[in-house]
């Protein structure tokens, strides 16, 4: 995906009470963060944050985070000092249950004016992955089990008496590393945890949305920005009545394209990839491409 951040660096925790995973910088443009309107029961001089997770999904049937606290840093980029905990209860997070449109609503609070330059995710060591063979298998991180997953906030200012959405889009297909059986089919060894994830300011970006049949084909939907000089892909999947949607998109000229991940049967015509070209997506508006027949 093209607006990613790519937690492949790691490195020791800054203080003993929090142990975290650096992220590498955002590659190409800079995130803003914007209002999504004026909250009217704050009048108490503070702005009103919520941070939601969504998932571009994976080949394995559910990946389990499990999430300690989340954390906002307001100083100098280098600075140890200036993490402030949100109000959030530590919890296992499925992220496959948050694809197409659906979002976890992980903290909603008050909080004061100002210039967030970092957000943090601190993990636990209870990270798993259940895979496709029907085996869970533990989720292993370079930096050790209580790492966390440190991503730049660039452009954000909290204003009194504004509501801001900062969405976190884990994408599961690049987040986690196959290391084939590992030693002697250990779980421990199998799998690497190296979150890539998203920020997008929800309010500012467009949506596309359609349907496709028949619903038994199943297909992966890619959405590729092509009016940028290095596209950008978002992903989905369809749901089991062969609705889709992808959200937070830039405006901009995309190719949409459709992978069935199933075969048809044997008496029926073969399901077929189709791609649609030339779809126009705007600011805060929904592009619906309606009905498209893989078959």
């Amino acid at each position: 995906m093209g607006l990613h951040y790519s937690c492949n660096d790691f490195s020791p925790p800054m203080k003993p009470t929090f142990s975290f995973l650096t992220s590498a910088l955002a590659m190409g443009t800079l995130l803003s963060l914007a209002s999504c309107g004026k909250d009217n029961d704050n009048d108490n001089g503070a702005a009103k944050l919520q941070i939601r997770l969504t998932d571009a999904p994976g080949d394995f049937r559910a990946v389990n985070l499990d999430v300690r606290s989340i954390e906002l840093h307001l100083n100098a980029e280098n600075d140890p000092n200036g993490w402030q905990t949100l109000p959030f209860t530590p919890q296992t997070i499925n992220v496959l249950e948050y694809v197409n449109g659906r979002s976890a609503l992980l903290v909603d609070t008050d909080f004061n004016p100002g210039t967030p330059q970092e957000i943090r995710l601190v993990l636990g060591p209870n990270n798993t992955v259940l895979a496709r063979d029907g085996r869970t298998y533990a989720l292993k991180t370079p930096s050790g089990q209580t790492s966390g997953v440190k991503l730049k906030l660039q452009n954000v200012n909290l204003q009194a008496g504004q509501t801001y959405q900062l969405l976190l889009d884990f994408d599961v297909a690049k987040s986690i590393v196959e290391r084939g059986n590992g030693n002697g089919n250990n779980p421990n060894e199998r799998y690497l945890l190296k979150p890539v994830i998203r920020v997008v300011a929800q309010e500012l970006n467009g949506v596309i949305r359609g349907t496709v049949t028949p619903t038994a084909a199943a297909p992966q939907v890619l959405a590729i920005r092509s009016s940028i000089t290095v596209p950008d892909t978002f992903s989905t999947m369809a749901d089991a009545s062969g609705a889709y949607q992808l959200l937070s998109l830039p405006a901009g000229t995309y190719t949409v394209k459709y992978f069935p991940t199933t075969s048809a049967p044997a008496n029926q015509t073969p399901y077929r990839e189709v791609t649609r070209a030339g779809v126009t997506v705007t600011n805060n508006a929904t592009t619906d491409l309606g009905s498209t027949a893989l078959q």
